[in-house]
C-alpha cells in the first residue's frame, strides 16, 4: 500500500492538531490521481465536507487519525521535560504509520508533508521504519492525490471537533472564535471575552501558545511567590554589604532563595505566591 499524511491546526491558538492518513493499494495509485482530491486550504468547506463523505464511502481508500487535544499539546509542552510540537507530530506521524499497519495492511511507501527539515525528517522515518520508503517534502499536499486526500481527512476532522467542542467549564462561552489562528480578529475577540482574569481559558486554548501567555501576563492578576527573588531588593543588599565582610548594614536581610525548588512552570513566567488563601 501506499500512504500520504498530513495535518491540520499546527498554528492555530485554539483546538487541536489533527495529523490524517490516507491509504489506497500501491496498483491503484494512478485511480487516486483521477479523484478530485487537492490541498484542503485551496477548497471550501462544502467542498471539503463533499470529498470526506467519498474518501469515507470509497472501498479503494482507507484513512485514520491522530489528533492531539489543545489540552494535551499544552500539557506537554509545559510540562517539566517538555516536548516541543515538532516532537509532538513526529509522534502523531509514527503513531499513524504503526495504526495502519496494525490493521493489517502492508506500507511500502509513505508520502508526508515535512516538518523542518525535510531531510532529516526523512532520514528519521527510514530509522523507525525501514522497511518503508519514505517521499518527504514540502507541500505534499499540492503534490501527491494520496496527501491531498489526508489534507482533506485531517482539515474537515478538526473543523468537527472545534464545531462539536464541548466545554467542561460551567461558565458559557461564545462559539464564535473564527478560525482559531491567533492573527483571526474572531479569535481575538473571542479570547478577551472567554479569558477568566485568574483562571484563564477554558480547555480549547493552548496555554503553551504565546498569546495565551502573553494575555494572561499582562491582564491576569500579578502572583508572587515566597521563594522569588525581588532583584531591586538583592542589588540595594550587595550594595550596602561590605565587600569581603558578608554582614548586613542598614537592617536590610539577605535575599530570599532563588525560587529553584518552585515548579518550572511557575518559575519560567515569574509567577510567585502573592497570599496565602488558606
Amino acid at each position: 500500500c501506499i500512504m500520504g499524511i498530513d495535518e491540520a491546526g499546527r498554528g492555530p491558538v485554539l483546538g487541536p492538531m489533527v495529523y490524517g492518513a490516507a491509504f489506497c493499494a500501491a496498483v491503484d495509485e494512478a485511480e487516486m490521481a483521477t479523484r478530485a482530491f487537492a490541498d484542503s486550504k485551496t477548497l471550501k468547506d462544502e467542498q471539503r465536507e463533499r470529498l470526506f463523505s467519498e474518501i469515507q464511502a470509497d472501498d479503494l481508500i482507507g484513512y485514520a487519525i491522530e489528533s492531539n487535544s489543545a489540552s494535551d499539546i499544552s500539557a506537554q509542552m509545559l510540562q517539566t521535560e517538555r516536548v516541543s510540537l515538532n516532537e509532538i507530530a513526529n509522534q502523531a506521524t509514527y503513531g499513524l504509520v504503526e495504526a495502519v499497519e496494525k490493521m493489517g495492511y502492508k506500507l511500502s511507501k509513505v508520502f508526508v508533508d515535512t516538518v523542518g527539515d525535510a531531510d532529516r525528517h526523512r532520514e528519521r522515518l527510514e530509522r523507525r521504519f525501514p522497511h518503508i520508503t519514505f517521499i518527504v517534502c514540502p507541500k505534499a499536499d499540492a503534490l501527491y492525490p494520496v496527501v491531498s486526500a489526508a489534507s482533506i481527512v485531517a482539515k474537515v476532522t478538526r473543523d468537527h471537533a472545534l464545531r462539536d467542542f464541548v466545554y467542561r467549564e460551567s461558565r458559557p462561552f461564545s462559539r464564535q472564535f473564527g478560525s482559531g489562528y491567533p492573527s483571526d480578529p474572531v479569535t481575538k475577540a473571542w479570547m478577551k471575552e472567554a479569558m477568566h482574569p485568574l483562571f484563564g481559558f477554558p480547555d480549547l486554548t493552548r496555554f503553551s501558545w504565546q498569546p495565551a501567555a502573553r494575555a494572561l501576563e499582562d491582564h491576569g492578576p500579578p502572583v508572587y511567590w515566597a521563594c522569588d527573588v525581588d532583584e531591586d531588593a538583592q542589588q540595594m543588599a550587595a550594595f550596602l554589604v561590605k565587600p569581603g565582610g558578608g554582614k548586613r548594614q542598614g537592617g536590610v536581610t539577605k535575599p530570599a532563595s532563588s525560587g529553584a525548588g518552585r515548579p518550572p512552570y511557575f518559575r519560567s513566567r515569574r509567577l510567585a505566591r502573592l497570599a496565602t488563601a488558606f
